[in-house]
Formats: structure tokens, sequence, C-alpha cells
């Protein structure tokens, strides 16, 4: 996170008189921040930045209606303020809403509707795009352009970045997110299925997931071996073309229903053997709820909006409900 804190100082900078979206600190979320990385993988850290509007913007989030995307879908919709004395609409001449033109002659700067979004909502690929061309040309304003070689991985929805030297390498895979009100819950560019339209960004529980993950550590005996199983998990399916999003979120579940003392190390064979059935079970019925959405006995830290909490949860195993073959090829390979 030191690098992408140094990148957001060095953005503030440059990004400071213009109407692009302000770049919040940088969340860790994923594998390598919640302490379950496959040893042999080389390493790959997961962040996201939150967006906020830049002055004179807002942002307003709008469900995608679509039904045929798994999930939860959002739009982000950018709509210029007004900054004019209530009772004198367009007596301000800065103001953006009623003098979009002049501002930008006199500001040299265009508005976010004319720069990231397509028609009046938050492009992902835009954003995504812009978002690389920073760092390409700010990365040697950082100290670790002295020791480090920083080479831009192709993408369409995030920023991937490969740094290495002399003494090995790791990759780090930037999203964008806009947060939902106060809480821990997103939408962000991470696609949440096939190939998603750019202005679709889908709702995101990373960041509840490492709260959730942090809060567990706290709980657990200090032998626990939840994090080895996941560890475990993630190596050997993954190799068997599973999600292991659905491993993880079956250990989730576990953890938030059976009593924490269980999660010693003794019980470690019993522990992966209840995830493995578990998830014959979920793969048989084609049926693995979302965590998160519609749980009512999450912890009190993990902010929920309020119609996240009381919706119906997404059925994770959705492709596999509407798709035999898939559902027969994943049974083979369990």
């Amino acid at each position: 996170t030191a690098l992408m804190d140094n990148f957001t100082t060095v953005f503030g900078h440059v990004l400071r008189r213009t109407f692009f979206p302000v770049l919040q600190r940088a969340i860790g979320f994923g594998s390598a921040f919640e302490g379950w990385t496959a040893r042999e993988e080389e390493v790959v850290y997961r962040v996201l930045v939150p967006l906020t509007p830049p002055r004179g913007h807002t942002f307003h989030l709008e469900r995608d209606t679509d039904k045929q995307r798994p999930g939860r879908n959002f739009r982000v919709r950018v709509e210029l303020e007004c900054s004019c004395p209530r009772e004198q609409p367009g007596a301000n001449l800065l103001c953006l809403r009623h003098h979009r033109e002049l501002v930008r002659r006199r500001t040299q700067q265009f508005n976010l509707l004319d720069t990231l979004c397509t028609s009046c909502y938050l492009d992902v690929r835009k954003t995504a795009c812009w978002f690389c061309a920073l760092v390409r040309s700010t990365w040697q304003r950082l100290p670790q352009s002295r020791t480090w070689r920083l080479v831009l991985l192709p993408s369409k929805r995030s920023c991937k970045l490969r740094l290495s030297n002399e003494e090995g390498s790791f990759r780090v895979k930037v999203l964008f997110g806009v947060r939902q009100g106060a809480s821990d819950i997103f939408v962000s560019s991470r696609p949440g299925g096939a190939r998603p339209p750019s202005t679709v960004w889908p709702e995101t529980y990373a960041v509840a997931e490492v709260k959730f993950f942090r809060h567990v550590a706290r709980q657990v005996p200090q032998d626990s071996s939840h994090l080895r199983c996941l560890q475990l998990l993630a190596g050997v399916l993954a190799r068997k073309d599973f999600s292991i999003y659905s491993i993880k979120t079956i250990v989730m579940r576990l953890l938030n229903t059976v009593p924490v003392s269980r999660w010693h190390r003794r019980s470690f064979v019993l522990q992966l053997t209840d995830i493995l059935e578990q998830l014959r079970l979920s793969l048989e019925e084609k049926h693995l709820e979302n965590f998160f959405v519609g749980n009512q006995r999450l912890p009190e830290e993990i902010g929920l909006p309020p119609d996240v909490r009381a919706a119906e949860p997404p059925n994770l195993f959705h492709r596999l409900a509407q798709d035999p073959a898939a559902h027969c090829q994943a049974m083979e390979a369990y």
C-alpha cells in the first residue's frame, strides 16, 4: 500500500485543479491482504481505489435493470451541480450546470461528462485508460522508481502493474470503485460476468470481506487453520478450473456459523472435509448464496446499505443452473 499511497499523493497534486474524479486512498483486498495466498503463485496485490466526484459534480448510483447479468450491477450517473444562489439560477458565471462552456474556456478544463463518461454515465474503460496514463506519466516521481522496474500490463477494466528488480517481482491490480453511502460496499470496475458494458459497475463486497477476516482473526484460536484451509484449497481447486470465490464464500459462511473455538489446528482435516462437503452439496443443488447480501448475522463493524441487508442473495452458481453442460463439467471436476 506504500506504493499506492505515493501514487495517490502525486495524483492529488497533478489533478488538483481538474474536473477528474478525486482518488482516495487505496484499500487492499483479496488473498494477499487476508493471509491465504497460494505459495506457488507470484504474489498479486489487489487494491480498490475509491473515486469521489470532483468539485461541481455529483455521483448517483442507478441499479442496472438487465436481469440477464448475474449479481447486482449499477451505473454511476454523473450530474453537474448548480452553484448559483437559490433565488437566481444562472447568476454564477462559474456554475458548471448553467455555464458549462464558459467554465471550460476560463479554466481550460473539460468537465467529467466530456472526458470519462459515455452519455451521462461514468465509463469503466475510459476510467481505467485514464488511470493507466496517470501511472505512466508520474512513475518517475515516485521513490520506488529508483529500485523497481514498472511494466503496465494489458487490461480494459483495471490497471495492472508488474514491478520487478534483481530480487524478485510482484504484481498490482488496481480496481476502481464508488462507495455506497458510508458502507463497506462499493460498485467497482471488476467485471461481474462475461464482458459487461463499459458503463456497468458490478457491486463488490471485497472491502467487507477484508474486514470480516480481520474480525475473525481476533476471535479464533491462535493456531486457527481457516487460512491454511483456504490456501490449500485455492491451490488445488484452481488447477481444476473451480472458482476460488465459491470456496471462500463457503469458508466465510462456516466461520460465521461454526463456533470459533472449533477452528484450531487439531481439526484441520475435519475442517477441510466440511468445506468440501458444503461445496459438493452446493454443486449438486446448483445453488450457493452470496455471503453478504441479505445476511442478518454479520459483525456490527461491517457496514451494509439497507437495501443490501434486505435483498435476496444472488446465486453464485447461477450459470450452473442455466447451463447443464457446465454443471456436468463442474461435478466431474469435483
